[in-house]
């Protein structure tokens, strides 16, 4: 984090300084997309970006990278802890995790319900036993958790141009379709987990199975009809990015470069996929560098006009709660240098 963008979130305290900072360095380092695209917002508001980011990166890490000999029974302490630590900080206590309490103070600056929270750490916990997942019903109410809620994190940081409860359901889509394209690009190191959450339904309609996709990955033989159930896969993502699409222009004029980013590059993605084929039971699809910094260059442009905007026509995030984040958002004469890497 740099001393710019806290000081312009009016992060004081030297404890949060360094969290927030922790929480930067996670999404630069994990969510090279993500990143880039939080570049485009306004200084002020980067830091509660980062620290949401931050907190839902360290329990994922958590289920799924605590090291190669990390069992179930471990895996389930360190999110226990990590919850225990998350309701400390709810009450006002005292917490050491950094992004606990990074998220923490964001959470109470921005009237951030705790619902979002609870929810994302129950979907974090049932990764720990649920692998398969047998309709997209089924898949959709753990997404509710692990990603609309994201979504509907993001929204009081990011701010409205319309009451913030018509917004939320664009939210909560996009996180969706943010999260299915993971699914996709991910199949091959998902399976190495133990996990696939492409339906049952929608590969058993196309004559797959998780079996047949384990044989794949081990063998490194293609086959149609994985092929076919990939290809389904990727046109219900595409459904789910049209549902979510017309909630970008209900953000905050100062948000909406930012977004657009996010929503362009995570949607190239998918063409990535298709290009190579749909091999990602075999190989991870990425976004080149010079498309990505194509979509950033468009982004600046959109950011640096919506915030030399009449500050009469830039409206401010409604429904701001009493006692948070009263002021409006600066408006940052200048972007920084903004970020390559693979997209995450």
């Amino acid at each position: 984090m740099t001393a710019r963008e806290l000081d312009a979130a009016g992060i004081t305290d030297p404890r949060l300084r360094a969290a927030y900072t922790v929480c930067r360095r996670l999404n630069a380092r994990h969510g090279k997309t993500y990143f880039l695209a939080t570049r485009l917002l306004p200084v002020d508001r980067r830091a509660a970006v980062h620290a949401l980011y931050g907190f839902a990166r360290r329990a994922d890490d958590i289920v799924d990278d605590l090291g190669p000999g990390a069992t179930t029974e471990q895996r389930s302490a360190a999110l226990g802890r990590l919850e225990e630590q998350w309701r400390t900080a709810l009450r006002g206590g005292r917490v050491r995790e950094p992004v606990v309490l990074a998220a923490a103070d964001t959470r109470a600056r921005y009237a951030i319900p705790a619902r979002h929270f609870s929810d994302f750490l129950a979907s974090m916990r049932s990764d720990l036993t649920v692998r398969r997942y047998a309709t997209y019903a089924d898949l959709r109410a753990y997404m509710h958790g692990s990603a609309a809620v994201i979504g509907l994190q993001m929204v009081p940081v990011l701010g409205t141009a319309v009451p913030r409860a018509e917004a939320e359901p664009y939210a909560a889509a996009l996180g969706r379709a943010f999260q299915l394209t993971n699914f996709l690009r991910d199949v091959g190191e998902d399976l190495d987990r133990g996990r696939v959450y492409l339906p049952a339904d929608l590969l058993a309609a196309h004559g797959a199975d998780a079996d047949l996709l384990m044989w794949s990955r081990l063998t490194g033989a293609r086959d149609a009809r994985i092929t076919a159930a990939l290809k389904a896969a990727a046109a219900l993502t595409r459904d789910v990015y049209r549902e979510a699409e017309p909630g970008i222009a209900r953000l905050a004029p100062v948000s909406v470069p930012c977004v657009r980013a996010a929503f362009v590059l995570y949607g190239d993605i998918l063409g990535a996929i298709e290009r190579d084929g749909y091999a990602v039971v075999h190989r991870r699809a990425v976004v080149g560098r010079r498309r990505r910094a194509s979509v950033a260059a468009r982004g600046l442009v959109g950011a640096l006009a919506a915030r030399t905007l009449p500050r009469r026509a830039v409206p401010l995030p409604v429904d701001a709660p009493a006692g948070g984040r009263s002021a409006p958002a600066r408006s940052g004469t200048d972007l920084d240098r903004t970020a390559g890497g693979d997209p995450r």
